[in-house]
């Protein structure tokens, strides 16, 4: 039953929905704690030692926020996987070009593949750079989010990979989260002006916040 539904462009359509909704509730609890850096390096620094202590003692020491990283690991997985096999099969089913020319799609539509490429590469950079130090080992300390933070994005390049994946952002939960209530059958002609406009807020809500935090450290609020 879940391989039938698996096979169908419907079944992946519903994968790529309920993957996203995940993702997108895991982003405004993670915008949320980022703008926490405005009321200084304690408080931030206190934020980042507890999500490592979330459920303790009931929990062990870092097991939430693994299960937090498997769960969002594996709703990115299966949403780019779903998401390319719905691309693929729609290349396929139109090998030509139409005869007539069909209406202009809105820019979010237009982008939202290389949107998701674009994001995907930024996740793995996100991790390299502000979880594991990689990219910069000289100067990441660790368990100093704090300092972390505002040295990374001290950084001309730092700056410009966040905004310009930021910005993506924005535009894919602009589309994703429509398409998202259509596909689980929530949208309907009372209800799409709503939904847009959800969509609409969200969009900017989350790309306004988490671009918040590059432009504190760029104007000296937070140093």
């Amino acid at each position: 039953m879940a391989r039938t539904m698996w096979d169908s462009s419907v079944g992946k359509k519903t994968v790529m929905a309920v993957s996203g909704l995940i993702m997108l509730a895991y982003l405004v609890a993670h915008m949320i704690g980022n703008l926490k850096i405005y009321f200084g390096p304690g408080e931030f620094n206190d934020y980042g030692h507890w999500l490592r202590r979330i459920g303790e003692p009931f929990m062990h020491h870092m097991w939430t926020l693994w299960l937090v990283r498997i769960v969002m690991a594996v709703a990115v997985v299966a949403h780019a996987t779903s998401a390319y096999q719905l691309s693929r099969r729609d290349i396929k089913a139109r090998p030509s070009k139409y005869v007539h020319t069909k209406p202009r799609a809105s820019y979010a539509t237009r982008t939202m593949r290389w949107g998701g490429i674009i994001l995907g590469l930024f996740v793995v950079w996100h991790v390299l750079d502000l979880t594991t130090g990689t990219v910069h080992p000289g100067r990441f300390e660790h368990g100093h989010p704090y300092q972390n933070v505002v040295s990374d994005f001290s950084h001309w390049y730092s700056n410009v990979i966040y905004i310009v994946a930021m910005l993506a952002l924005g535009l894919h939960i602009r589309h994703g989260f429509w398409s998202a209530a259509q596909t689980l059958g929530v949208g309907s002609r009372t209800r799409d002006r709503a939904l847009k406009t959800i969509a609409n807020v969200l969009a900017l809500l989350l790309t306004a916040g988490f671009i918040a935090v590059p432009v504190g450290v760029m104007t000296g609020v937070v140093s």
